[in-house]
């Protein structure tokens, strides 16, 4: 794990807020020169720390207003399983993640889609043709009060 100092820090946090914050705007923020600043952000992308940069879309905007939370159980625990359960959802448009987890299913996932016919489908004729799906448990989204996913 590389540790960070708390200017490090504050250039995180300011980027996760704001992805497209200019050097010169971050560097006053966080109290560096402009140069001081781009060679600090610079390191944390050689490192890794910074992954990439995204936009944030209105998916309501775009046909995508219902999200559903779906907890999926699979009947088998063999890695070849697993393995083609992964390989289905991300090639499915409606799941966004697709989570791995412990408990008492094997994966969460956040589907989004225009209706609840929409999800019905995605029910039926993704999940539902899944040889390994054992269990769903689907929660409908009423509202996310705090989303930080870019």
């Amino acid at each position: 794990m590389i540790e960070l100092d708390k200017i490090n820090s504050k250039i995180l946090h300011e980027l996760e807020s704001n992805g497209r914050i200019s050097n010169t705007d971050l560097a006053l923020r966080v109290g560096l020169s402009a140069s001081a600043c781009l060679r600090r952000v610079q390191e944390l992308e050689r490192t890794g720390i910074i992954s990439g940069y995204r936009a944030k879309l209105d998916r309501s905007k775009l046909g995508g207003n219902i999200t559903v939370f779906v907890m999926v159980g699979l009947s088998e625990h063999l890695k070849k399983d697993a393995r083609a359960f992964e390989e289905a959802m991300i090639t499915a448009p409606q799941v966004r993640e697709c989570h791995n987890i412990t408990g008492s299913v094997e994966y969460l996932l956040r589907v989004e889609v225009s209706n609840l016919s929409s999800y019905k489908e995605f029910h039926a004729e993704v999940l539902g043709t899944q040889s390994q799906v054992s269990s769903i448990t689907s929660y409908i989204s009423l509202g996310s009060p705090k989303d930080m996913r870019a």
